[in-house]
């Protein structure tokens, strides 16, 4: 049985696919789901830690029900999803004597999911589909796939969100689809083309992380869907930016403190809006015995939206993608629908901008929490997806004009992957003698500006990039990383030494393959970048 997980930075959706009825549903856990009279079961992307040492923790709705979110200890973990695999500037807590990195409440998270799923459903044990940003680094998803490989399970792909939410939807008649996917730490968008064809014996293809047996589409030969993804575009803006800024709102106007209570209390007041026009919340402070009236309104809402510069950050993606598909021949006339995904994307604010560009008619928000997990399983089914890299890949030089160190782009953004055909570079001794060669790669961000992810006191916020500065994540910067290539005999200047193949593999993982010109000798072969030691 296939199951499919959308780990969100708010909330995460579990689906599975039902053999008898051969229809995705969306699973509630015990003790983990909460589920609103209008909402389907969700789990909320709340982590508190008991005991460290033990791995010890408590998840979900749990969390809240113990009244464990309203703390300001550093045991407890929200949006800790923005945190993993990012270069995080402050401090990481130390629990029962070690340090916690997001990478481990992530972990521990994912763990209490997969073992509550095997109480609750046996038969587990067959294949997982995990969702991720289009944004994300590989960082993120070479850490995922770590945590895959200790799950029971015989098969696990990874595909981007806002493509899963395409399937997801059901939109088979409509060519041409744009998705803006809008969560609590993200905002991703996309524009997918779904053809159906017969394609019998195909792989669906994804983001493989671990091999099982073939899905039953492909048995059979039956008639499989290609999501072929056209353009996207993303960026660290989310439901979680917009509660830290209600949060400085209500501290500046009646100087409330930033806590645990105050942000769930501001998330409360950004969710009512959705629906009505004004909203409030009462908060109690236990240690002065004071009460204030939290009172906020959509007119005020959107003044601070604006105070941030939110929605000229949205036009800034909105423009990037747009871009992308009139390269592609696509015009704003040729998508058919635009599907709004994620719980940001209920606001009344977001959609009035996406009004914008779009007719009324062509918008849909009638799927905005489970539609990635559902349409995700349709891996399981045989669609076959066909994508492209979102980032760079390059190496660092001295830039001698400037006196810093740069970037320069060998595998560029919109290269189809598994590529066909390596890059090559070749590289020689710069001294005498020189005993080995080292080179550091990284994964380059959008030039475009960006966010980054920093601590303010306890509140994990992320910070605007300006525009031109490239974002990098260095995949093999460490000590014993850097070096592609000991030489033997030694190195001496004036000749080419070592040639370097650039490859990205179906998985998106970058691997290298070094060769000796002197000695004739392959000292690398097909490594993953990001696991070179």
């Amino acid at each position: 049985m296939a199951i499919a997980i959308d780990f969100g930075t708010s909330n995460t959706c579990i689906a599975r696919w039902n053999p008898v009825t051969q229809q995705p549903e969306t699973l509630s856990l015990p003790g983990l789901s909460h589920q609103l009279a209008q909402n389907p079961p969700l789990i909320p992307s709340l982590l508190y830690v008991e005991d460290a040492s033990m791995g010890k923790v408590v998840v979900g709705q749990a969390v809240r029900d113990r009244g464990l979110d309203i703390t300001s200890e550093p045991r407890f973990f929200r949006s800790f999803k923005r945190g993993i695999g990012a270069d995080i500037q402050g401090f990481l807590p130390e629990l029962d004597g070690q340090i916690v990195s997001f990478e481990q409440i992530g972990q521990w998270f994912l763990h209490q999911l997969i073992e509550k799923l095997e109480a609750e459903t046996p038969d587990v044990d067959q294949s997982l589909i995990l969702t991720v940003p289009v944004d994300s680094f590989e960082a993120y998803r070479y850490w995922l796939g770590n945590v895959c490989q200790s799950l029971p399970v015989e098969q696990v792909r990874i595909l981007d969100e806002p493509t899963a939410a395409a399937l997801g939807y059901g939109m088979a008649d409509q060519e041409v689809l744009l998705v803006l996917d809008f969560g609590g730490g993200t905002l991703d968008l996309s524009i997918v083309r779904l053809d159906s064809s017969l394609q019998a014996g195909k792989k669906p293809l994804g983001f493989l992380l671990k091999w099982g047996q073939k899905s039953l589409a492909e048995k059979s030969g039956q008639k499989v869907q290609t999501a072929r993804v056209l353009a996207k575009a993303g960026q660290n803006l989310g439901g979680s930016d917009i509660d830290n800024w209600i949060v400085d709102y209500f501290a500046a106007k009646q100087g409330l403190a930033a806590t645990g209570l105050t942000m769930r209390l501001a998330e409360r007041l950004k969710i009512q809006l959705s629906s009505q026009f004004q909203a409030s919340e009462v908060y109690f402070n236990d240690e002065t015995f004071e009460s204030y009236e939290l009172e906020l309104d959509r007119d005020t809402l959107e003044t601070i939206l604006k105070e941030h510069s939110f929605f000229n950050q949205l036009d800034q993606s909105m423009t990037q993608l747009l871009q992308q598909a009139r390269q592609q021949g696509l015009e704003v006339a040729d998508i058919g629908a635009v599907l709004l995904v994620g719980g940001t994307a209920q606001m009344p604010a977001v959609q009035n901008w996406v009004q914008q560009y779009f007719e009324p008619e062509k918008i849909r928000c009638e799927r905005p929490f489970e539609a990635i997990a559902q349409g995700a399983l349709q891996l399981s089914q045989g669609v076959e997806v066909k994508d492209f890299l979102y980032h760079s890949y390059g190496i660092r030089y001295w830039d001698r004009r400037n006196h810093r160190h740069n970037w320069h782009p060998l595998i560029k953004t919109g290269q189809p992957y598994p590529m066909t055909n390596s890059v090559e570079l070749i590289l020689g001794a710069s001294v005498e003698n020189q005993p080995s060669i080292e080179l550091i790669v990284g994964e380059l961000g959008a030039e475009t500006g960006g966010t980054e992810v920093y601590f303010d006191g306890d509140r994990l916020i992320t910070r605007r990039i300006d525009q031109g500065q490239n974002q990098v994540q260095p995949l093999n910067d460490r000590d014993s990383a850097r070096t592609i290539a000991q030489l033997t005999p030694p190195g001496y200047p004036g000749s080419d030494r070592i040639k370097v193949l650039f490859q990205v593999d179906e998985q998106r993982f970058l691997r290298i393959t070094v060769e000796d010109l002197l000695t004739n000798q392959t000292l690398l072969q097909n490594q993953l970048v990001a696991q070179l030691s």
